[in-house]
């Protein structure tokens, strides 16, 4: 999973989500309470708890059932995707070339992307971490490749 540091850059940088069963998600901020969420606490879309219901008002997350936690439900806008390895390897599409695992310790992933103008390369301890940091740099038109410093 990204850490929410690289989610918050993505989201800034204007990926969108579209909640579906599996998704993982933190809330960033409630504007209906003043109550302190704990931080980086991690939820699940899942069809029997936390369900997305889209209104012409926007999408709303349902915590259905959550009877340990008194929040009925929180706006889209209020929460924080996290997306999954798979996810970001699908939002790179046709840019998206190799995924290497660098030999040494600790072991290193590197994510290779396609741009019309060469081949980039971007570089973590984590493979999801170092997709992110591949979209970010696809959506934002950065051409600088960013290396585990850079996490």
């Amino acid at each position: 999973m990204i850490s929410t540091e690289l989610a918050r850059e993505l989201q800034d940088a204007g990926l969108r989500w579209a909640p579906v069963s599996g998704d993982a998600f933190c809330i960033e901020r409630l504007s209906n309470s003043s109550d302190a969420l704990e931080a980086n606490e991690v939820f699940v879309v899942s069809d029997m708890t936390i369900e997305a219901h889209a209104y012409a008002t926007g999408t709303i997350l349902g915590m259905n059932g959550t009877t340990e936690w008194a929040l009925d439900s929180v706006a889209l806008e209020e929460s924080l995707w996290l997306p999954r390895e798979d996810q970001l390897r699908d939002l790179l599409a046709g840019t998206f070339r190799a995924l290497r695992r660098e030999s040494g310790a600790p072991a290193l992933f590197t994510v290779e992307i396609h741009r019309p103008d060469g081949s980039r390369h971007y570089t973590d301890t984590d493979p999801a971490q170092a997709y992110g940091k591949a979209l970010l740099a696809l959506i934002t038109g950065e051409t600088t490749e960013r290396g585990t410093e850079a996490s």
